[in-house]
């Protein structure tokens, strides 16, 4: 067994299962129990991760802007860059605006922290290797 040669993490990341990030991204499901007591049925968003370059542009905006534009990118459905859902006799006049006017500021919140780990932020996602 001492003679098997150990697979040179190169050669495990050039693996096929091993997925693209940027194409395969992690999704769930999660339902605003707000919104539901007052649909009076199940209200699920999915939600997926943020690829490195929509992470890089939200980062970019002002604090106040970020967690809105994660919930815009990583809110898969529904997309709240649909145009029924704007309305400009109610202020609605942008995505972000859409957001506002549906969810409120705590569920944008959680929704950003739910976008955020599924983007591998706000949990370890690398170990240190002892005696390497």
């Amino acid at each position: 067994m001492e003679n098997e040669k150990k697979a040179s993490v190169l050669d495990l990341l050039l693996r096929p299962e091993l997925p693209d990030v940027r194409k395969v991204l992690p999704e769930k499901q999660v339902e605003v129990k707000r919104l539901t007591e007052l649909a009076g049925e199940p209200v699920v968003f999915t939600l997926r991760a943020l690829t490195y370059n929509e992470t890089r542009q939200i980062q970019d905006k002002p604090r106040e802007d970020q967690a809105l534009s994660a919930v815009l990118y990583g809110c898969k459905d529904p997309d709240f860059r649909d145009k029924r859902l704007l309305d400009a006799e109610k202020g609605i006049v942008t995505p972000l605006d859409a957001i506002k006017a549906r969810l409120s500021a705590g569920e944008i919140d959680e929704a950003y922290i739910e976008i955020q780990e599924l983007s591998g932020y706000l949990r370890r996602t690398l170990a240190e290797v002892k005696n390497a």
